[in-house]
């Protein structure tokens, strides 16, 4: 009856030994309150931030989709690398030769990405929709929270139109309102207008491949169901999704994939250029929805463990330095027959105690921080916005408490049972051995080390960002206001949807202020992408080489004065005018189609040549399936400085400009020249508009400066974020250099007092621990140079983007660090040159 005690008496001995110790730790750290608070927020810090970062990344990268059996889920890349980045929709006869001939897939599932003005449901407004197939959403496994979704009865172009709203969309804009459900809407786009009916909501999702506002079947746009959609090969404007059969890899899918495709490029060589690289790929949805957050998250995680290996070498050195002070009552401990075994127990009791405090503290703070990196990341991934806080924040934090707990408990050097180590245990003052003194210094210099990764990571993106802010546009970025005004083409014709647009033009130039307004298809940067890598063309006597293909131009529809109104000049012949555009003459003969070109065209296609009164023609196939698109010779009436809307660091821009009588009119943007205050004109314009017509949306009214501010948002972030932590990991280096300075200055008291006595000035001892706070940087900058070298080859054999840092912010991050370095010597240095030589040889 008694062997169960006299067994559990060695375990119930270690629990008890173990709570005194941490008694003692508590009662030890109390009489130290200012170290200890400084030591836990300092851990808090570090533990802290990798709890917030290590959720975020496990959110966004590791977290399961919403979509039902989604290990089966795949997403089919077609890309064109030679022609264009990123990926190339497929068309409708590249689909069904993919349903034909892939067995590995049960089912596909087609989504386009349209815009649409849609009326009946509040105020009229612009929304960017989904057009898909019947198949989609059981492809997709998505359910509704809300009536039904889009299936196969709802395709064909006898069906009836359909809607389903995106659960933001509705939560936002509609306030969850229920009685949406039946309500009739009105879908309108270039190629005409449909009725359709709201039928469902559908539940929180990713959503990709665009974050759209509506999905809707096909028939709800008329320009699915043409011909040119249905028969164009070249006709690229739709995403395709797969599900695996049960039993297929993704390998398999592959495989077959591109077994099926090789044939498609085989059997028609004039869809697929051999300069475009035409390829087929797939992924899994998880992997492609989180790949352009990964390579900027797994950054962000490494700057978050540099920033806890500084914390951890921070509070090291403090932890060091204190025990250096207890060594007398160390010793004496050891004297009186404690082991080692007991002695690292204390420290570990204080470092338990240290440590969970600040991961605790951490864990509270790292709630706020993830919500504001959440943010921060959604420009990345769009599965940051649904983010939320579960226990993996907390076992981050409790692991990351006990892995600093253990570390820092065995960074001090025990005192043997026969030693004092240096101590005298007369007086308790405080003599650092050789390995401490070691110790104090590495830790140090590990600070600066990692202090100078993110230091000079931040400085990169800080360059990077100001070269871009400080990029030139060629526009008059400050008094341009452009507006979504898009064309409502219900009932009207195509030419009373212009007359609308020159009226309202003429209605606003009328306003106090404005100086001029124009027309455009496409506002800078905001629509960058819209038309794809340009169009295929041609001019008089251009003559292609072995092997090359026509080059490709930006189309833009203009109205007269758009130019102007973007403070860009003509630098040859003139601008549109009311004429141009029209078919026929007032003689009632046919007109000559002209356009204007960019200058980079214009050089490219005429060397050394003018190229007014020459002609440029349309070569690509797409062309005919764009109405309103002449491919005959257009003569060119006007050579405009290049501008570059698609990049927010301008290059060179060849673009063809047409004018808006002959169109295509898709979109439809209201550009406002003012001295005035642009956004005081919002209003007035607003009302113009409505009053010609109640159904126009008016959208979107900013500043082309703005507009350029908000696509760098994802710069500026990265700045910010980078740049906070690397301001964060030098603020804590810098206090452990002065720390370890002045910890040695005070050891050093003895030796500065016989130095002074023997003749030395107070200023070469001034000079002396300034130079070793500034070895001491130099040391860490090397250590850090060296890691960071071995760290970018690392990352470059995983990202292939990955460019090796210029000289300017590595020498900037070494001057800040060593400016810094000496700055925070200075305090320590001023005391030992203030050491009073009575004192200091009276000191033992």
């Amino acid at each position: 009856m008694s062997e169960g005690p006299m067994k559990d008496s060695p375990s119930r001995e270690a629990v008890l030994t173990f709570v005194n110790d941490v008694k003692f730790a508590a009662r030890s750290l109390a009489r130290s309150k200012g170290l200890t608070i400084t030591m836990v927020l300092t851990l808090a810090l570090g533990i802290g931030t990798n709890a917030a970062i290590f959720s975020l990344v496990r959110g966004v990268l590791l977290r399961p989709l919403v979509n039902s059996d989604e290990e089966r889920l795949i997403y089919i890349q077609q890309s064109a690398p030679g022609i264009a980045p990123g990926e190339v929709p497929f068309s409708v006869p590249e689909i069904q030769d993919l349903r034909a001939g892939v067995k590995t897939l049960s089912s596909f599932g087609e989504f386009s990405t349209v815009g649409f003005t849609m009326i009946g449901l509040g105020e009229p407004r612009e929304v960017r929709a989904g057009v898909v197939d019947g198949a989609y959403f059981e492809v997709v496994g998505l359910r509704p929270v809300l009536g039904r979704l889009i299936g196969p009865e709802d395709d064909g172009p006898k069906a009836a139109g359909v809607v389903v709203l995106t659960y933001p969309f509705w939560s936002n804009t509609l306030k969850r309102d229920p009685s949406v459900i039946g309500k009739a809407v009105r879908l309108g786009s270039g190629f005409g207008d449909r009725s359709a009916t709201i039928i469902g909501v559908l539940e929180p999702s990713i959503p990709y491949p665009a974050d759209t506002e509506i999905i809707a079947n096909i028939v709800t746009s008329p320009h699915h169901l043409s011909a040119t959609m249905q028969n164009g090969r070249v006709h690229r404007m739709t995403e395709l999704f797969g599900r695996l059969v049960p039993g297929a890899t993704l390998d398999q899918a592959r495989a077959e994939l591109r077994t099926v495709y090789a044939p498609m490029i085989k059997d028609h060589p004039d869809a697929y250029s051999p300069q475009a690289r035409f390829q087929i790929d797939a992924k899994l949805l998880r992997e492609q929805v989180t790949s352009g957050a990964r390579t900027v998250l797994l950054v962000l995680l490494a700057a978050s463990g540099l920033v806890f290996i500084i914390a951890c070498s921070n509070v090291a050195n403090l932890i060091l330095a204190r025990t250096v002070r207890r060594e007398g009552e160390l010793s004496i401990r050891a004297a009186l027959g404690a082991g080692a075994g007991a002695l690292r127990r204390i420290l570990l009791a204080e470092s338990l105690i240290l440590c969970v405090a600040g991961a605790t503290l951490g864990v509270i703070s790292a709630r706020p921080l993830l919500a504001v990196l959440a943010r921060y990341a959604s420009r990345f991934s769009v599965r940051a916005l649904d983010l939320t806080v579960d226990s993996s924040m907390l076992w981050v934090g409790a692991v990351l408490a006990v892995i600093a707990a253990v570390l820092l408990a065995f960074v001090p050097r025990l005192p043997s049972a026969d030693a004092s180590n240096g101590i005298s245990l007369s007086n308790g003052s405080v003599r650092i051995t050789g390995s401490t003194n070691r110790r104090l210094r590495i830790f140090a210099i590990t600070q600066i080390a990692a202090s100078f990764l993110l230091l000079a990571g931040a400085s990169m993106l800080l360059k990077t960002l100001l070269s871009i802010q400080a990029a030139q546009t060629g526009l008059d970025t400050r008094h341009v206001l452009a507006i979504n005004v898009p064309a409502v083409s219900y009932g009207k014709t195509p030419e009373q949807v212009i007359d609308f647009y020159k009226e309202s033009m003429r209605r606003i130039d009328a306003l106090p202020g404005v100086t001029k307004t124009a027309f455009g298809i496409v506002v800078p940067w905001r629509d960058a992408g819209n038309f794809g890598p340009g169009f295929q063309f041609s001019a008089d006597d251009h003559v292609r080489g072995p092997g090359e293909e026509d080059p490709r131009a930006q189309l833009r529809t203009i109205s007269p004065g758009f130019f102007a109104a973007l403070g860009v000049p003509i630098v040859a012949g003139r601008d549109f005018n009311q004429l141009d555009g029209i078919s026929k003459g007032p003689d009632g003969k046919d007109k000559e189609p002209v356009v204007i070109v960019s200058q980079t065209l214009a050089q490219r296609m005429f060397p050394n040549r003018d190229a007014l009164n020459r002609h440029v023609y349309w070569t690509d196939p797409v062309m005919k399936f764009i109405p309103g698109i002449s491919t005959a010779p257009h003569r060119i009436i006007g050579v405009t400085a290049d501008i570059d809307d698609e990049h927010v660091v301008p290059g060179p821009s060849l673009t063809v400009y047409s004018p808006f009588e002959e169109g295509p009119i898709f979109g439809g943007r209201l550009f406002i020249h003012t001295r005035a205050d642009p956004y005081s004109l919002v209003t007035p314009i607003t009302r113009i508009i409505r009053d010609m017509s109640v159904d126009q949306p008016v959208e979107r009214a900013a500043t082309l400066e703005d507009v350029r501010a908000e696509v760098l948002t994802p710069d500026r972030l990265n700045t910010v974020v980078f740049g906070v932590f690397a301001a964060v990991a030098l603020a804590i280096a810098l206090v452990g250099v002065a720390g370890v300075l002045a910890f040695s200055v005070s050891a050093r008291t003895r030796e500065f007092g016989i130095r002074l006595a023997i003749g030395a000035q107070p200023r070469q001892l001034l000079t002396a621990v300034i130079a070793e706070g500034a070895l001491m940087a130099a040391a860490g900058v090397l250590t850090g140079a060296a890691c960071g070298y071995v760290l970018m080859r690392l990352a470059r054999s995983s990202f292939e983007e990955m460019q090796n840092p210029s000289a300017l912010p590595v020498a900037g991050a070494v001057f800040v660090l060593l400016a810094a370095a000496v700055v925070a010597s200075v305090l320590p240095a001023a005391r030992a040159a203030r050491v009073d030589v009575t004192e200091a040889l009276r000191s033992d």
